[in-house]
């Protein structure tokens, strides 16, 4: 399977629109004015280079980068972009399971994977101008990993040939789907590396990490996982809506406002997608720029809007009542949707 990954996506798409903006630093994200509380979306390779990356506020971004070019993000035209895209792919001869706006895993049987990921690079140039990284693999988790070693715009082959030499001294967050806060403790058990990993006892693992979790991350050392690529749509998990406040909030009735006003809103898009909600979670971004997130699980799935904004208030309910006199810059509301299938 192929795991094909758009360059600086949104970056790409306004340096398209944008031509003379080639080759400078560009920054994309929320009204596009670093003065006002908002996070990259996405930074050209040229940002990066000054330390800038998706999630920093853009006032540190404008810091690290005055000269910085600062777009609004548009997400009807990467929409539109991304469709393009996917239906280049879907004109070979692959199966295309689409990740989002930017990303995709094809599933093909070929001798010749190497070929056919120029071939996806081709497609996709010929048909946006924009350039993408292939990953090569035979699960999905060494092919997603690979595409990282194929930034930018290249092609590069991940398989159980080649997974302990190129993995096994990388540490346990190189890993797709261990994240920083697992890393840490694996390392207070001693373990930093995939290789260290993937050596590790699964008894230990599942006294540290639960029965199920345990012994998956010690799998996906070994590089093991899925194998499956399909063709159904892409069906979200999840609706959320957020907001960044200009100034912080420190009362609790001002905070209590507007959450009852993104539950709202959430529960909208929770009746427009028609799918019934079974867990509602909230966000809260502290400053200076620290996030905590707490949810509750509902009694029966619901589409209720007066059911999400109850669940809303429990989860708020549920942060230290400290935590909550700290002052607040971003509050977010999720509905989580019944599985499917």
């Amino acid at each position: 399977m192929l795991h094909v990954d758009l360059d600086e996506f949104l970056a790409a798409v306004e340096v398209a629109r944008r031509p003379e903006l080639k080759g400078r630093p560009v920054v994309v994200g929320g009204a596009g004015d670093p003065t006002l509380r908002a996070v990259v979306a996405t930074a050209s390779y040229e940002a990066r280079t000054y330390g800038i990356r998706s999630g920093m506020p853009l006032k540190t971004a404008a810091r690290l980068c005055p000269d910085a070019v600062f777009l609004p993000s548009d997400p009807p035209v990467y929409e539109e972009v991304s469709e393009r895209v996917m239906d280049a792919l879907r004109r070979l001869p692959v199966v295309v399971e689409v990740l989002g706006w930017d990303e995709a895993f094809l599933g093909t049987t070929t001798t010749r994977p190497e070929v056919l990921a120029v071939q996806v690079q081709l497609a996709v140039r010929e048909e946006t101008g924009l350039s993408c990284s292939v990953g090569i693999g035979d699960t999905r988790l060494r092919a997603k990993i690979a595409t990282g070693f194929a930034k930018p715009a290249g092609t590069f082959r991940l398989s159980r040939h080649n997974w302990s030499d190129v993995m096994g001294d990388r540490p346990t967050d190189a890993l797709w789907g261990v994240g920083g806060k697992t890393a840490k403790k694996l390392a207070d058990m001693g373990i930093t590396t995939v290789r260290e990993l993937a050596a590790a006892d699964p008894a230990d693992l599942a006294g540290r990490f639960g029965p199920k979790m345990g012994p998956w991350f010690r799998m996906l050392a070994f590089g093991a996982g899925d194998t499956r690529v399909t063709a159904d749509p892409y069906v979200p998990r999840s609706r959320s809506r957020e907001v960044t406040f200009q100034r912080n909030v420190t009362d609790r009735s001002e905070l209590d406002e507007h959450l009852v006003a993104l539950a709202k809103r959430v529960a909208e898009d929770v009746v427009e997608e028609d799918r019934p909600v079974v867990r509602v979670g909230v966000k809260v971004r502290f400053a200076p720029f620290f996030t905590h997130t707490r949810s509750v699980g509902l009694a029966a799935p619901t589409r209720s809007a007066a059911d999400i904004e109850a669940a809303a208030r429990t989860a708020l309910d549920r942060f230290d009542p400290d935590e909550l006199t700290q002052p607040v810059r971003l509050l977010g509301v999720r509905a989580e949707f019944e599985a499917t299938g």
